[in-house]
């Protein structure tokens, strides 16, 4: 547990081919597809993380970081700090190593992720938001036992993000841009390393909603601010500041924020169900969103659909017309 955390930096890409190698057992992967819709400013591809065995990306990471973790290390147990899919990802590799885990979660999560915590074998410990996001900035608390794994400034995590990246260049070589759901920067992050140093052309685009953008608000203020946080039901991204130690990676590395309302995410969702028969969460569809919206530009453009953990009482509503 530390107060100051150290900055992170890109990571190199031979951790993040180290982490595919680690990783292959866990991790799908995942199907890159075009979005069957008309009228786009560009050629819209999917990378499909909805499609991993816990339903998001956040396995990549949970399993590169706790396999690098000593076994005896491990006896204690692990924990982190999510709103779900990071705990799914986390759990998920604990039930695999045979290890207990618990995740502190912020009174908004919601339902289908705790659920799913809960299948898992996981203890649940709601906290109200403001304390969840300080156990993310002081990087652990001090009343649990255990392994603490950060769901974003982690390097171990990050490289295993990075994984994403490489995969999408395997695919799709003459891609133009990519634009990756900002949480906290650990995914966008992740992928903006490897791409930088394999097809530093390629821009990585952030995507965040009106309700909870401060990666916008840092670059426009050329330093992480705190914003207005609004819980919507976009939960996997959004918070009230860039943490400090993931700025320097985020804004040397992302070309910038492409910002979208939920209503926009919410037509992102019914257009994925209905042309393309794909189920994203909120954060999942917010890249989506953009690219309809045209902000990410023409030409080749993946989208990175990094979950499909959405209540279904919020698809319907969804699919009915609505933003919940």
């Amino acid at each position: 547990m530390s107060e100051h955390p150290e900055p992170l930096g890109p990571v190199p890409l031979r951790e993040i081919r180290s982490a595919a190698d680690r990783i292959r057992r866990y991790a799908v992967r995942t199907p890159l597809i075009r979005l069957q819709t008309d009228a786009l400013p560009a050629k819209v591809w999917l990378k499909l993380e909805n499609l991993q065995p816990i339903g998001s990306f956040k396995i990549r990471g949970a399993a590169n970081a706790l396999l690098q973790i000593d076994r005896e290390r491990l006896k204690a147990g692990v924990y982190t700090a999510s709103a779900g899919n990071m705990a799914q990802g986390v759990g998920w590799m604990a039930r695999a190593l045979g290890v207990p885990f618990s995740v502190i979660v912020p009174d908004h999560a919601p339902q289908t992720k705790l659920d799913a915590i809960s299948r898992l074998g996981g203890a649940v410990i709601p906290r109200p938001f403001d304390e969840w996001w300080r156990v993310l900035q002081e990087h652990g608390d001090p009343e649990l036992e255990g392994e603490f794994v950060h769901p974003v400034s982690d390097a171990r995590v990050i490289a295993g993000n990075g994984t994403i990246g490489l995969e999408i260049l395997e695919d799709l070589p003459h891609v133009d841009t990519i634009v990756v759901p900002f949480g906290g920067g650990g995914l966008s992050g992740g992928i903006a390393s490897g791409v930088r140093t394999l097809a530093p052309d390629v821009r990585v685009f952030a995507a965040e909603v009106e309700t909870a953008a401060p990666l916008r608000a840092a670059f426009d203020a050329g330093e992480p601010v705190e914003v207005e946080y609004t819980a919507t039901f976009v939960d996997g991204i959004g918070s009230r500041a860039v943490l400090p130690e993931m700025w320097p990676l985020v804004h040397e590395l992302l070309a910038g924020s492409l910002v979208v309302s939920i209503e926009k995410v919410a037509a992102a969702i019914r257009t994925l169900v209905e042309r393309n028969r794909v189920i994203a969460e909120g954060a999942g569809a917010a890249p989506v969103a953009a690219a309809i919206d045209g902000l990410s530009g023409d030409g080749h453009v993946v989208c990175v659909v990094s979950g499909g953990n959405l209540d279904i009482a919020r698809l319907r509503t969804i699919l009915e017309g609505h933003t919940p």
